[in-house]
């Protein structure tokens, strides 16, 4: 087995943790930073 081999589950655990843990920060921002400026950033 290559050492890429080993790593690919930890890489695709690690990419779906990465994701997972961004969408809730921006969440808790949305709530807890007031939703109205936030929204505004996002999408102008």
């Amino acid at each position: 087995m290559a050492p890429d081999d080993e790593y690919a589950d930890y890489n695709q655990t690690r990419q779906k943790r990465v994701k997972v843990i961004a969408w809730v920060v921006i969440v808790a921002l949305i709530l807890v930073g007031g939703g109205a400026t936030v929204l505004a950033l996002l999408f102008g």
